[in-house]
């Protein structure tokens, strides 16, 4: 938030990821999570606009509603590098990017690089590469971790990993 200098912080729980072949996690669950993992921060709002939807929800609408109650206002969309190199295949990708600017946080890939995000032609000015430590662990990584048995600490905060625990999500059957 200091990066980018944000009055505040939406974190919007995806609602049905039309591009997830795996059934997500029930809604209740992900906005639960959401918010005890961003409890301690001042001016982060929990949005669970996506989640209220029926059917696919894509991240164009999402910021053309926010567009429309914030009307003055500068957007970003905070990704990972590797939702950005795939944003050529997002629904209606093209306005996204005209609708926010888009902020490219480093992770690394599965042989542990982190290759730099380049931004498509004539839309670099769009794209912004936040400065920030380099990610190695995915959502896909703690839900294996849980189903294996094993720690998740300190990859999600102690009320997230209870909060896990205490409702059995992610564990093998």
């Amino acid at each position: 938030m200091a990066q980018l200098q944000l009055d505040g912080l939406w974190v919007v729980p995806t609602g049905h990821a039309w591009h997830k072949a795996r059934d997500l996690s029930k809604a209740q669950h992900r906005i639960a999570m959401a918010k005890l993992a961003f409890a301690d921060l001042p001016n982060v709002r929990i949005d669970a606009r996506e989640t209220l939807r029926n059917g696919p929800t894509y991240t164009v609408d999402t910021l053309r509603e926010l567009h429309a109650e914030h009307p003055g206002a500068t957007l970003f969309l905070v990704i990972g590098d590797d939702q950005a190199r795939a944003i050529h295949t997002w629904h209606d990708w093209k306005a996204v990017v005209q609708i926010a600017i888009i902020c490219v946080a480093a992770r690394e890939d599965s042989a542990g690089i982190a290759p730099r995000f380049v931004p498509p032609a004539g839309l670099e000015q769009r794209f912004l590469q936040l400065s920030s430590p380099v990610l190695s662990v995915s959502a896909t990584d703690i839900r294996a971790r849980v189903a294996a048995g094993q720690g998740i600490a300190p990859l999600v905060s102690e009320a997230v990993a209870r909060y896990i625990a205490d409702h059995h999500l992610y564990q093998s059957a």
